[in-house]
C-alpha cells in the first residue's frame, strides 16, 4: 500500500485546464446504445442523436468541473517528513527535512480547508494556492502567458486525526466556493464519480470514473473503511475530492495499490460522512475524538454460524464485551447478533464501526440485536476512545521534538502516553518517535520506539532536561543511555561528538 505523498514537480509541464478522457465518455456512452439493451421495437438513435447526447453529456462534466474546481486547492509542504527508501514507501523511522505536494478541499467559504494527514505531517510551513476562478465561480481562463497564478496563503493546521488520515487546515480569506458534503449513505456501487486534485504537481487536474466499492477494507488489519473508485488517482491527489454528478463532496482522495506507484484502478476516498464527522470535531476541539462502545464485533460465516447453531447464515455478531464498559452496562450480551444501529440496518462489520466510531462522545446509540429468537433494543452510550502511540507520536511537532545531539525526535512520557504504551518498566522518560535523516549527533543504536529513562545515571524525564544534560558533556565524553525496549531494560553507550 502506497500513500501518494511525496511528488515529482515538473516545472516544464503545468496543467491550466480540466479535462475528461474522451475514451472513457465514448466507453461509458457507447453501452448505452448497444442494441441488445434496447426494446426491440425501438430504433436506433440517428449517428446524429448520439453526437448530440455525446455534445450533451460533455457540456455537463463541463459544467460540472467549473463548479467544483475552485473549491480544490493546491496545498505546498515544507518541512520534517519520513524519508522515502527505493522502493518508494516511507520509512517512519526516519524523518528528513522536505518539501512536498498535496491537495485539499474548500469545505467553508470562511477558509477552511480539508486534506490528509500524511500530506501536512512533520509541517513547519504550509501555502495553499486558491484555483483562480470568474465571477460567475468557474476557473479562471489563462493569460496570455499561460498562467493563472494567485498569490499563496499561508495555512494554519488546526487539528490533526491520524487514525482517520484527515487534517483541517484554515486560511485567512472569506467567500471561498466550499463543497457540500454528500450523503454517504446514498452511495451506490456503479456510481458515477469525478476526482480532482494535482496530480504530479500538474494543477487542477480531473479524472472521470465510478464506485467501485462502497465500502473497501483496503488493510484487514485496519478498521478504515474506504470508498475504491476505478477514477484514475495518483501521487499528489492526496487531499483532493471525489465528487458525484451533483458536485457534492463523495470522500477525500487519501491512497492507492500500486506496484507502480501510479494509478491502475484501484483508488481509495475516506467518506463524506468521515470527513464530515473529523471537520466538526477538529474545528471544535482541534482532534478528533473516536467513538467506542467496549465490544468486539466481527462477520458471521457459515461455519460460524454452523457451529454456533445461529438463527442467521450472515450479518455481524458480538463476538466480545469488555467488562464494566458502555456495552456490558447497557446489556450487550456475547453471542448477540446485530440488526440495526442507530436505525440503519447492519450490513458488515467495516461498516457498523464506521457508524460507531462517528458518533460523538456522550451520545447513546440505539442498538437492535437478535439474541437466539428474541428481537431485543439496547441504548449504548458511547465514549472516547483512547488514543494509541502512534497517533500521539504523529502529532508532535519535529522541530520542537527534535534533540539534535542524539539525532532523533521523541516524546516526554505523560499519563496518557504511559497507558497507551503500557507495561512500562518506568513510567517516564523520552520515547523515540523517529530518527533524524540529518545525522549530525552522536553515533547511538537508539531506534523508534525505544524509551531513554536515564542518561549517566541521572533520571531524564523531560526532553528539555535531556538536552540540558547532553549540552553539559564536553566532546570525546562518553555517555551512557539507559533504554527500555519492549519492557526490557538495557545501557546503551555513546561518545559525545
Amino acid at each position: 500500500m502506497k500513500y501518494p505523498t511525496t511528488v515529482k514537480l515538473k516545472d516544464a509541464i503545468r496543467e491550466r485546464r480540466v479535462r475528461c478522457s474522451a475514451a472513457i465518455i465514448a466507453a461509458m456512452l457507447g453501452v448505452l446504445f448497444v442494441a441488445p439493451s434496447l426494446p426491440a421495437q425501438a430504433p436506433a438513435p440517428a449517428v446524429s442523436d448520439r453526437g448530440e447526447l455525446l455534445s450533451r453529456f460533455s457540456d455537463s462534466l463541463n459544467e460540472l468541473t467549473s463548479r467544483v474546481s475552485p473549491s480544490v486547492v493546491q496545498i505546498v509542504v515544507t518541512g520534517y517528513r519520513p524519508i522515502v527508501d527505493k522502493s518508494g514507501d516511507d520509512t517512519d523511522d526516519q524523518i528528513g527535512y522536505q518539501k512536498s505536494l498535496g491537495s485539499g478541499v474548500i469545505v467553508d467559504p470562511d477558509g477552511y480547508i480539508m486534506t490528509n494527514a500524511h500530506v501536512v505531517k512533520g509541517a513547519q510551513r504550509v501555502l495553499v494556492m486558491l484555483t483562480p476562478s470568474s465571477g460567475d465561480g468557474s476557473p479562471a481562463e489563462e493569460d496570455a502567458a499561460g498562467g493563472t497564478e494567485t498569490p499563496p496563503l499561508q495555512a494554519k493546521i488546526v487539528g490533526v486525526a491520524p487514525t482517520m488520515d484527515l487534517a483541517l487546515l484554515k486560511v485567512e480569506a472569506h467567500g471561498l466556493h466550499a463543497l457540500p458534503f454528500a450523503d454517504y449513505s446514498k452511495l451506490k456501487k456503479g456510481e458515477l464519480v469525478l476526482a480532482f486534485g494535482n496530480p504530479e504537481g500538474l494543477e487542477n487536474s480531473v479524472t472521470m470514473g465510478v464506485v467501485s466499492a462502497v465500502a473497501r477494507q483496503a488493510d484487514p488489519d485496519v478498521s478504515s473503511v474506504f470508498i475504491q473508485t476505478d477514477a484514475p488517482i495518483n501521487p499528489g491527489n492526496s487531499g483532493g475530492a471525489l465528487v458525484n454528478t451533483n458536485g457534492e463532496l463523495v470522500g477525500i482522495n487519501t491512497l492507492i495499490l500500486s506496484e507502480s506507484g501510479g494509478s491502475q484502478g484501484l483508488g481509495f476516498a475516506i467518506p463524506s460522512s468521515v470527513v464530515s464527522y473529523a471537520y466538526q470535531q477538529l474545528r471544535k476541539n482541534g482532534h478528533v475524538q473516536r467513538g467506542v462502545i467496549g465490544a468486539g464485533i466481527q462477520d458471521i460465516t457459515p461455519d460460524l454460524a454452523t457451529g454456533l447453531n445461529l438463527a442467521r447464515q450472515r450479518g455481524v455478531i458480538v463476538a466480545d464485551v469488555d467488562p464494566g464498559g458502555p456495552a456490558d452496562k447497557a446489556g450487550l450480551q456475547i453471542q448477540d447478533i446485530l440488526l440495526r444501529v442507530g436505525g440503519q440496518p447492519v450490513e458488515s462489520v467495516p461498516m457498523t464501526q464506521l457508524a460507531i466510531s462517528t458518533q460523538p462522545p456522550g451520545s447513546v446509540l440505539k442498538f437492535d440485536v437478535l439474541r437466539g429468537t428474541k428481537q431485543l433494543s439496547l441504548d449504548i452510550p458511547v465514549k472516547a476512545a483512547a488514543p494509541d502511540v502512534d497517533e500521539l507520536a504523529e502529532v508532535s511537532n519535529p522541530e520542537r521534538h527534535l534533540v539534535a545531539k542524539l539525532g532523533f525526535f521523541g516524546l516526554e512520557i505523560n499519563d496518557t502516553l504511559a497507558n497507551s504504551i503500557g507495561d512500562l518498566r518506568i513510567p517516564s522518560g523520552v520515547l523515540v518517535v523517529a530518527m533524524s535523516a540529518d545525522q549530525t549527533g552522536a553515533d547511538t543504536d537508539l531506534a523508534a520506539r525505544d524509551i531513554i529513562h536515564a542518561l549517566n545515571g541521572k533520571p531524564v524525564t523531560t526532553l528539555q532536561g535531556l538536552r540540558d544534560a547532553l549540552n553539559a558533556m564536553q566532546p570525546g565524553e562518553p555517555g551512557v543511555l539507559q533504554v527500555e525496549e519492549d519492557g526490557k531494560l538495557e545501557y546503551m553507550t555513546f561518545e559525545m561528538p
